[in-house]
């Protein structure tokens, strides 16, 4: 069994910057592509930013809403993911989760929650103003 854990939630100020991690356990395996969507209640799910592995690895893609305030990032040898965060605003809060796929998944399709194989049970953080 793969578990997939997130870390480093909290309440934060407007403004303010936070990084959230994500380590994956268990039984081995390699994740084609590691991404992190987000909820806020009473909504769906929605994409935040993926990084892609094959290929040269790195590769990453981002919401449109995040793009220049969040950075993906990760250690693939160790299954581990970061989102680092910049210029919170009170739309950012949600719970935050962690996702990998084993297949490789087309640049269009790695913002799709159920192309993914594993999930974690999320963090939350709140932007407060």
């Amino acid at each position: 069994q793969v578990q997939l854990d997130e870390s480093g939630g909290g309440l934060v100020q407007v403004g303010a910057s936070l990084r959230i991690s994500c380590t994956a356990s268990g039984r081995t395996f390699s994740s084609a592509v590691m991404g992190w969507f987000c909820q806020s209640p009473g909504k769906e799910r929605r994409f935040v930013a993926a990084i892609r592995w094959f290929g040269g690895g790195g590769h990453t893609r981002y919401a449109d809403s995040v793009k220049c305030r969040f950075t993906i990032s990760g250690d693939k040898a160790n299954n581990t993911m970061y989102l680092q965060m910049n210029k919170l605003n009170p739309v950012d809060t949600a719970v935050y989760y962690c996702a990998a796929a084993t297949r490789i998944l087309i640049t269009g399709r790695t913002g799709v929650p159920h192309e993914y194989d594993y999930w974690g049970s999320g963090t939350l953080f709140t932007v407060s103003s």
